[in-house]
Order: C-alpha cells, then sequence, then structure tokens
C-alpha cells in the first residue's frame, strides 16, 4: 500500500541548492554571444537586473504561501486554495508550462556542449527544425542524459538533493574564480558604453527581462517541494528569497565579469559567448571552467526543474484536476513515480526540436513564467481575505510590494501575446505552441471532471 505523503528527505542545505541550483542553467553563459549582439552588453545584464528585482518582489507571495501551506505542487496548492480547481489548474498548468520549456531545451543542450570538446557528436545523419539542425548522435546523447536525471528523480528527493548539493557547490567556486579574475585583470573601458550607438537603450533593457525571467525560473521549485523538507515549514519563505537572491547575484556578477575582461562587442560575433570571451582575454582555463559552468548549471537546473515539474503534476492529480492516475506515490522510494514518467514523456516529446527552438523555449517560458508569477500575488490577496487567521513562518507586513510584482509580471505577459508590442512572442510558431499548451490543460481539466 502507497504512502499518503511524499517522503522527507531533502535538507536546508539542500533546499538552497535546489532553489539557486534550479535557477542557474546553461545556455546563459554562452548565448551572452547572441544577446550582447540583438540588446547589447547593457541590454542583457540591466534587463537580467530589472528582472531579477521583479523576481524578489514576487517572491514575497511565495515565500508567504509556502510557509502556510508547506504541500507539494506550491502555486498548485495556493490557486486551488484561493479559486478552486479552475485556479489551481491556471497556476499550476502556467508553472508547468514553464519548466518544460526549459526541461526541452536541456535534451540538445548537453550534447551541444559535448560537441565543443567532440566535434564528431554533431557530424553524420540530421533533420532540420526551425532552421538548425539536429544531428541524430545529438539527439541519442541527449535523451541518455535526460533518462539519468529520470532515474535520479524516481528513485527519491534525498538523492535528488545530495547530488544538487555537490554541483550546485561545484557552480559556485568556478564561478567566484571567473568574477575574481574578470574584474581584477580587465577594464570598465571594455564594457562602456554598455550599448550600441544607433540602439534605444530602454526598449533593449526591457525586451530582456521576457527571456531573462526563463532564466530566473526555477526558484519556486522550494515551494513546490516543500513537502519533502526536514526544514521547519516557518524557514522555508527566508529561504526562497534568498535561493533568488543567490542566483541573480550569480548571473549578473559573472555576465559582467565577462563584459569587463574582454570588449563585449567582439564577444558578441563569438560563438560561445562568455566561454570564448575569456579564452580570447588570455585565460584558456576559465574559459574551460566558463564551459564547466554551463555544464554544472544545465545539470542543476535540469535536476532541479525535473524534480519540481512531476511534483506539479501529481498535485493537479491530487486536486483532481488532473487524473487521480498520477497521484500515486512509490511505496518504496516514496516519489510521484507516475508524475516522473509523465515528465519524461513530455521533456522528450518536446526536447528532439533541438537548437532551432531555443527561441520559442525562452519566449514561451518566459510568458507562463510572468504569468505564473502574476497569479500569485492575487492568491496571496485572496487567501489573506478567505482566511485572515492563517499566519506562516514568513508574513509580509503589507501587501504592496508583493502585488506590484504580480501586477507587473501580469503586464510583461498581457504584453507578450498582444502583437506589435516590444516583447510580443513569435508568429505564428509561438503562438501556436501556446495554444496547443492551453488545449492540452483545458482537456486534461474537463477529462478529469468526467472521470
Amino acid at each position: 500500500m502507497a504512502e499518503n505523503r511524499l517522503k522527507h528527505g531533502i535538507s536546508t542545505t539542500g533546499l538552497i541548492a535546489l532553489g539557486s541550483g534550479g535557477v542557474i542553467g546553461s545556455s546563459w553563459i554562452y548565448t551572452n554571444s547572441q544577446f550582447f549582439k540583438q540588446y547589447g552588453a547593457g541590454g542583457e545584464i540591466f534587463g537580467l537586473l530589472t528582472a531579477s528585482v521583479l523576481a524578489i518582489l514576487v517572491s514575497l507571495s511565495f515565500a508567504e504561501l509556502s510557509t502556510i501551506y508547506p504541500k507539494a505542487g506550491g502555486e498548485v496548492v495556493y490557486g486551488y486554495e484561493a479559486f478552486g480547481k479552475k485556479g489551481g489548474l491556471f497556476a499550476g498548468w502556467a508553472l508547468l508550462g514553464s519548466y518544460l520549456s526549459a526541461l526541452a531545451f536541456y535534451v540538445t543542450a548537453s550534447s551541444f556542449l559535448l560537441g565543443e570538446i567532440f566535434p564528431q557528436i554533431a557530424r553524420g545523419p540530421y533533420y532540420t527544425f526551425a532552421g538548425a539542425r539536429v544531428h541524430y548522435s545529438e539527439l541519442i546523447i541527449g535523451v541518455l542524459i535526460t533518462l539519468f536525471i529520470f532515474a535520479i528523480n524516481y528513485l527519491g528527493a534525498q538523492l535528488t538533493s545530495n547530488v544538487q548539493i555537490v554541483l550546485f557547490a561545484l557552480l559556485i567556486i568556478l564561478g567566484l574564480a571567473l568574477v575574481v579574475v574578470g574584474f581584477s585583470h580587465g577594464s570598465v573601458s571594455n564594457f562602456s558604453p554598455s550599448f550600441y550607438e544607433h540602439q534605444a537603450k530602454t526598449p533593449a533593457i526591457f525586451r530582456f527581462i521576457l527571456p531573462a525571467m526563463t532564466f530566473l525560473t526555477g526558484w519556486e521549485s522550494i515551494g513546490v517541494m516543500a513537502e519533502e523538507v526536514k526544514t521547519p515549514a516557518h524557514k522555508i519563505g527566508k529561504i526562497i528569497i534568498l535561493s533568488i537572491s543567490i542566483a541573480a547575484l550569480f548571473y549578473i556578477t559573472v555576465l559582467l565579469s565577462s563584459a569587463w575582461v574582454y570588449p563585449w562587442k567582439e564577444t558578441a560575433t563569438m560563438q560561445m559567448g562568455s566561454i570564448d570571451a575569456f579564452k580570447a582575454a588570455g585565460f584558456p582555463k576559465l574559459g574551460t571552467a566558463a564551459y564547466i559552468i554551463a555544464f554544472l548549471g544545465l545539470g542543476t537546473s535540469f535536476l532541479a526543474l525535473f524534480s519540481a515539474a512531476p511534483r506539479l503534476i501529481f498535485s493537479l492529480a491530487q486536486k483532481e484536476i488532473l487524473p487521480k492516475f498520477f497521484a500515486e506515490i512509490h511505496p518504496r522510494h516514496g516519489t510521484p513515480a507516475r508524475a516522473v514518467c509523465l515528465t519524461l514523456v513530455l521533456v522528450l516529446g518536446l526536447g528532439w526540436m533541438g537548437k532551432g527552438a531555443l527561441t520559442y523555449f525562452l519566449d514561451i517560458g518566459g510568458f507562463l513564467t510572468a504569468l505564473a508569477w502574476g497569479i500569485n500575488a492575487f492568491n496571496l490577496r485572496k487567501i489573506r481575505k478567505i482566511h485572515p487567521e492563517l499566519k506562516g513562518g514568513f508574513r509580509n507586513k503589507h501587501l504592496f510590494l508583493p502585488t506590484l510584482g504580480g501586477v507587473i509580471a501580469i503586464v510583461i505577459a498581457l504584453a507578450t501575446v498582444i502583437p506589435g508590442t516590444a516583447v510580443s512572442l513569435v508568429w505564428p510558431y509561438e503562438y501556436v505552441i501556446l495554444g496547443v499548451w492551453i488545449v492540452i490543460g483545458l482537456l486534461a481539466f474537463f477529462t478529469s471532471k468526467k472521470a
């Protein structure tokens, strides 16, 4: 007979590592050449800083609700308690879509990174999607890495937590090495002016907020996995804010150090961003360190998001928003095994699109992240209204700041789906993908009601 609760297996250190490591992915450290070229170094770095402030404002609502409801699924639970089944679906489906957008990219990103060392990986038969080649050898390697991440998650939260701690510690050590050398041996003249002469600064900053929100997602996994932590519930809220702050600081300082150590306009012409920048600046070992950071970041983010996504599915099934079949807990491992298997199917079902879908994944993930962040501020306001007696270990003295963050996030989300704005989704591909995701959610919802 399966247990009714997921097993407690995540330590406080593991929770911080899952939260911060879940945010720090891989693509940011080599796609900054692409983003420097498109937005200028200032557009990317200041856009990321702006998005980080927004994330911290938004995290205030998650911080409070996570201490009141330390349950698997996080935002699913908050939305359900505030607005019933429709609220749980709306909140959970948005966050799940955001996570799957990132996870789908990781399937072939892993082989893309390995291809820098072993070029033969990117040879032989291939197919093309969105103008980019995906070699079958790359896809096979990506699938094998995905299966490895799946296996760790299937076997339990404690194993996931312990692996994450090791990867995250290595990530921080290497990041510090880049920052120290970058700022001590670089020059402000490499970074300034931080925009192209012909470029409008403010639009560049605000346009980057959307992909930056995808870079910054992952810290919500703390609330999503709260049922499995050993940490006292009253501390979870502070850990959420700490985790997003650590990740944001890591992103900004490492990117800034790469623009400090080598002229960013030249980095914009390179293929591998910060990795090539440190090599060109005369620090080949640090270029290798940046490459390792990309791989470690892929591992920490892959692991954290692959842990969180099944808990969202599990919680949606518990609330009978998705079929109850996915609420089954493994009797030995104490994991939502069927939800983990469904996550694997969804990730591989999207992951075949490869590198050509990077922009699609970032933009759609950014929209869904903004939507999920915004919804939660209103979850908090509603729960405060209907349950004023509920108090956790973290409580906002006033709701102005979390509400402000939520409203800004909603405005950004709306701006992405309105054609012709500075942050609009790409027509027609991204609108079609988003429409398909909405239809799947509605079908699952109405199917579960009839079951």
